[in-house]
């Protein structure tokens, strides 16, 4: 058995041919269905966001399993095999191992740290997990996945920068008060980029927000979102000194707060600190501002100083995920080594055991002169002797499936051919794996 990967992302696909292959969540159950008749096919999930569609699944031929993963994809959504190909990458064994620890982690995904990928291949697991579809493989290697994932979380600092202009200004907005808990905002525009950055502000402890626009209705209709208050564009200027932070976003074409605004907000504010953050092009504020005392002026050039300098620092943290990563895919490895390695054990002590059962009984068939103390010993002698034989091969192949070779592979086909071994896998019977 073993695992494989077919899908595309955004790094191969543009949202033209994403949008093609994704699949309505209300449509889910019905698509695991389809998926699972393949008789190539011994379990499959498929997770499906918006910058990726991918299809996990597990079985004895990785050929006829990828084969059918294509076509499924494919058939499904009306389209041909050779439409998709040069989109779609395919990963197998080690390697579709470690893309699916990487995607779980974060690694993969368009910003290296964000949170969501998580919940969407949890989500993806719970839909496979309700319709039957994943079985001892793939509920052990996406567990092992989450567990990954929490590993990364819990000893890199990935997520711990901010990688977004909106955010960079929360971000630096901490640096200048300390805390941002309690503080006031003034939003000077109602566009996309002003209420994406106030979203930020308000969940992390902004308790007011201001909004004022030239079109009136534009600035009531956000300050509602955010349980704040509207102000009159032209007015905007009498109510400076009662914020903290003014985030302005406008599509002026001149100046619209000037260093006397500000120097009078902050001789009424009694000199505490303005944080301003114009993220306008051409700009909203007089760059003036920022020499003045307690006033602190960032444009969106600075704010993408301030995510540069933090995607590097992901990236340095990225590389200690990776490492966790390498170290894991071993784990997993050698736990489905052991699912060939402990079953080929238990069916050639079988096998043997039974060989030796049938010469026993045969012999002592043949010596009913023999009492029970004679018996016992023949009875003894023979399984001591099985044992004696059976130690080496069983401590060879218990090493090789601690290697991160092909060892252990090799020394199971060599039995179960030799011996012409029947194997049988129960779960009950498997070596449970440490998660971390």
């Amino acid at each position: 058995m073993d695992i494989f990967v077919v899908g595309l992302s955004h790094k191969t696909a543009p949202v033209s041919v994403r949008e093609k292959v994704a699949f309505a969540p209300e449509k889910l159950a019905e698509a695991l269905h389809q998926l699972a008749q393949s008789p190539q096919l011994a379990e499959s999930l498929i997770l499906s966001t918006c910058n990726r569609v991918e299809l996990y699944a597990g079985g004895p031929d990785c050929g006829a399993g990828i084969r059918a993963l294509k076509e499924f994809l494919a058939h499904y959504h009306h389209l041909s095999v050779d439409d998709l190909d040069g989109h779609l990458y395919v990963k197998q064994g080690e390697e579709a191992i470690r893309h699916v620890f990487r995607v779980a982690a974060s690694l993969d995904s368009m910003v290296v740290g964000e949170p969501q990928i998580l919940g969407q291949i949890k989500t993806a697991y719970g839909h496979a997990a309700e319709q039957g579809t994943v079985g001892l493989i793939l509920n052990r290697f996406l567990h092992k996945a989450f567990s990954v994932a929490k590993r990364v979380r819990t000893e890199t600092n990935i997520a711990g920068n901010a990688v977004s202009v909106s955010f960079a200004a929360v971000e630096l907005a901490r640096k200048i008060f300390g805390s941002i808990e309690g503080k006031k905002v003034l939003l000077i525009g109602a566009g996309e980029m002003c209420e994406l950055a106030a979203r930020h502000f308000v969940n992390n402890g902004i308790n007011r927000v201001l909004v004022t626009n030239r079109t009136f209705a534009r600035a009531e209709k956000l300050a509602e979102e955010f349980s704040g208050q509207a102000v009159l564009f032209e007015n905007f200027p009498d109510h400076l000194h009662q914020v903290d932070i003014v985030l302005s976003s406008t599509g002026a074409t001149r100046f619209i707060i000037s260093p006397e605004m500000v120097q009078q907000a902050l001789k009424q504010r009694k000199n505490r600190p303005m944080f301003f953050i114009d993220i306008a092009v051409p700009r909203d504020i007089d760059p003036r501002v920022n020499d003045l005392n307690n006033a602190y002026l960032y444009d969106v050039d600075d704010l993408q100083g301030v995510v540069n300098a933090n995607l590097k620092e992901r990236q340095r943290e990225a590389e200690l995920a990776e490492q966790i990563i390498e170290h894991e895919i071993g784990q997993f490895q050698r736990w489905m080594r052991g699912l060939d390695v402990v079953p080929t054990i238990v069916a050639l002590r079988n096998k043997v055991e039974q060989l030796r059962r049938a010469e026993v009984d045969k012999t002592l068939g043949n010596l009913k002169h023999l009492g029970a103390s004679e018996r016992k010993a023949i009875e003894a002698m023979s399984a001591a002797l099985i044992n004696k034989i059976l130690h080496t091969p069983t401590r060879v192949l218990k090493q090789a499936q601690q290697q991160e070779d092909e060892e252990a592979q090799l020394c199971v086909d060599a039995l179960q051919r030799l011996f012409d071994l029947e194997i049988a896998a129960p779960e009950g019977e498997l070596k449970s794996m440490d998660d971390h």
